[in-house]
């Protein structure tokens, strides 16, 4: 199914919206619509890199081998020549946990978007939404993380199923099968 959906979303020409990030084979937005659907995701290139790609100004160099294994982190003199050069207000990114749920780059060109709170149970991070009004003006809806919502999943592997910690979880979402007469 992945290999159908869009990869990217630009809003008026101003507001270019995506999972990862630039990519340094990215010469202008319009390179996107070249790329031919449905595809498998390759290992480098510019499709691996608008998925998996981060901004990072720790590094050296504008363009640098990403820790995660795949494509690159950027710094945010990237992201400023790029919006400069095709008249783009914001880049709205994803695929990065941030403690607030969301967190700008590179002069607020950039902005990343972190929807899941307490993400995989292991970070105490907010989620967010981005609204975007129809004069452009974004804002910012927080998702706090709660302690223990009705929607979360807990995996309960069968030696810990007695383990006193998980009872309050194990009675609230296991409930008995009824007896069938």
């Amino acid at each position: 199914m992945f290999n159908f959906i869009p990869v990217c979303a630009i809003i008026d020409d101003k507001i270019l919206c995506m999972h990862g990030g630039l990519s340094p084979d990215l010469n202008q937005p319009k390179q996107i619509l070249d790329i031919e659907r449905p595809v498998d995701v390759p290992d480098a290139g510019l499709l691996c890199d608008i998925l998996w790609s981060d901004p990072d100004n720790t590094t050296d160099n504008d363009w640098e081998e990403n820790g995660r294994g795949v494509s690159y982190t950027f710094k945010d003199t990237i992201v400023d020549q790029f919006c400069q050069k095709h008249d783009i207000d914001l880049i709205a990114r994803g695929h990065m946990v941030v403690n607030d749920g969301y967190e700008f780059f590179a002069n607020r060109h950039l902005v990343t978007i972190f929807s899941a709170p307490n993400y995989c149970g292991y970070f105490e991070n907010d989620g967010c939404l981005m609204k975007v009004g129809e004069d452009l003006t974004c804002s910012f809806m927080i998702l706090k993380p709660q302690k223990d919502p009705e929607f979360k999943l807990n995996l309960i592997v069968s030696d810990e199923i007695d383990n006193p910690k998980h009872q309050k979880i194990i009675k609230r979402y296991l409930k008995p099968k009824p007896n069938i007469k």
